[in-house]
């Protein structure tokens, strides 16, 4: 059974990436997309390329953060009713497990709390070779319009 409040589409998500100004959000300046919808999770993906990567040559922590952030914010404003409520990123935490050089990462969002007034995120990152590399949660505020 879904968990999303209603249907939407990955058209919908491209749209959205151009933000209220329509002149483009971070997620197009970090290459990020929304790539898969499940019934309980969602999957975005964006490259590991030198722009992302930290002086060490690897991707930057906060890039990897980044990428759980939205691909939960996402997921979090498709589980409630979007004409009343909206929500945001209250808190997010991450563990950094495998660096990343190259190649595609895929961030998955899977509930572990949805309530009325905020929902809890786990985001798994995986590189190419499907090793993870990040684990993070988010916790997302849900506020009335």
């Amino acid at each position: 059974m879904s968990i999303w409040y209603q249907p939407f589409t990955l058209e919908l998500c491209k749209e959205l990436e151009q933000g209220i100004t329509g002149q483009g959000t971070l997620m197009k300046t970090m290459g990020i997309e929304i790539t898969e919808i499940g019934d309980d999770y969602l999957v975005a993906t964006m490259p590991a390329i030198p722009e992302h990567h930290n002086p060490m040559g690897m991707v930057h922590g906060g890039a990897n953060v980044v990428l759980a952030e939205t691909v939960a914010s996402y997921a979090a404003n498709f589980v409630v009713d979007f004409t009343a409520y909206y929500a945001v990123g209250q808190e997010i935490n991450a563990n950094h497990i495998k660096a990343s050089r190259k190649g595609l990462l895929t961030a998955t969002a899977k509930p572990l709390h949805l309530g009325k007034r905020t929902s809890v995120w786990e985001i798994k990152i995986t590189n190419a070779a499907g090793e993870l590399c990040c684990v993070s949660r988010m916790t997302a505020a849900v506020v009335k319009r």
